[in-house]
């Protein structure tokens, strides 16, 4: 594991502080999470942002449409 250093703006280390306290957590227990959580919903806007690029695009959307032909067609047999 390695540590960091970093500065954070006062509001943020009270509310760190006071919600480290009354879940009785290491804060940086609660900022691991937290970063953990906000990596994520990063990851998934990337995947989103990804999908309306490909829905904008006339190839991949036919290409989509083609699958969902022969997708649909099995499903009737």
């Amino acid at each position: 594991m390695t540590t960091i250093t970093t500065t954070l703006p006062d509001d943020i280390l009270d509310l760190l502080k006071k919600q480290a306290s009354k879940l009785s957590v290491p804060k940086n227990k609660i900022i691991e999470k937290a970063l953990r959580i906000y990596l994520d919903q990063l990851n998934r806007a990337e995947y989103v942002k990804s999908y309306k690029k490909a829905g904008k695009d006339t190839d991949i959307m036919s290409l989509a449409e083609e699958g969902m032909e022969d997708y649909l067609k099995q499903l009737g047999e």
